[in-house]
C-alpha cells in the first residue's frame, strides 16, 4: 500500500474515523473489523490492506494524540513553579482532554494494549532523549535516565487514564497542575 497516494489516505482517514466514532460507544475490544468496515462503508479486505488487527487501527487513530503527548512531555521546564504547571503540560491535558472519550477507552481494563503501550514507550523516549542531553531534575543524578524516563511515563499514561475515565472531572488546567504538583512534591508536601 502506497501511502502518499491520495486514495489510500483517503481510506486510511475513514478508518481512523469509523474507529474513533465506534469507540465512543463500545471498548476497543468489543470492535469488530467487520464493524470497522461497515462503518467506514469499505469491505473487509480493505480494512486488512491498511491494518493486521483492530488494535493496529486504534493506536493509528490516536497517532496524532501520542505524538503530542510525547512532544509535550519532553517540553516541560525544569524549573516551573510547584503552583503553576508549566505551558507543555497544560497542553498535553487539553489535547487529552479532547480525545478523552478514545483516550479512556484505550486505556481502560478492555483497551487497546498497543495503543496504551505506544502512549508509554514514546513519552519514554522523548524524555530519554531530553535527559540523556543533560536535562534532568535536580535530585536524579543517581537514577539511570531510561528508568527515570519510563518512571514518569508510567505515571503520566496513570493520571491520564484516571483523569479521562467517564470524561475529564476536572478542567485540564486543574488536571496538570495536579500532576505537576505530584511531580515536584518534596519532603513535607
Amino acid at each position: 500500500m502506497n501511502p502518499i497516494d491520495p486514495r489510500a489516505r483517503r481510506t486510511r482517514d475513514r478508518l481512523r474515523a469509523a474507529v474513533r466514532e465506534l469507540a465512543a460507544d463500545h471498548d476497543p475490544a468489543a470492535i469488530s473489523m467487520g464493524a470497522i468496515a461497515r462503518h467506514a462503508d469499505v469491505n473487509r479486505a480493505t480494512v486488512y490492506a491498511h491494518h493486521s488487527d483492530v488494535d493496529s487501527l486504534v493506536a493509528d487513530a490516536l497517532d496524532d494524540t501520542i505524538a503530542h503527548v510525547a512532544r509535550a512531555a519532553a517540553l516541560c521546564p525544569l524549573d516551573a513553579p510547584r503552583d503553576r504547571p508549566p505551558a507543555p503540560l497544560v497542553e498535553l491535558f487539553t489535547r487529552v482532554g479532547a480525545d478523552a472519550v478514545l483516550v479512556a477507552r484505550v486505556l481502560g481494563p478492555h483497551g487497546s494494549p498497543r495503543a496504551a503501550a505506544e502512549l508509554r514507550e514514546r513519552t519514554a523516549a522523548a524524555l530519554a532523549e531530553r535527559f540523556a542531553a543533560g536535562a534532568r531534575p535536580a535530585g536524579t543524578a543517581g537514577v539511570d535516565p531510561e528508568v527515570h524516563a519510563a518512571y514518569l511515563a508510567g505515571a503520566l499514561t496513570g493520571v491520564l487514564a484516571h483523569w479521562t475515565a467517564g470524561g475529564p472531572a476536572v478542567p485540564a488546567e486543574d488536571a496538570a497542575l495536579a500532576f505537576w504538583r505530584l511531580l515536584r512534591a518534596g519532603p513535607g508536601d
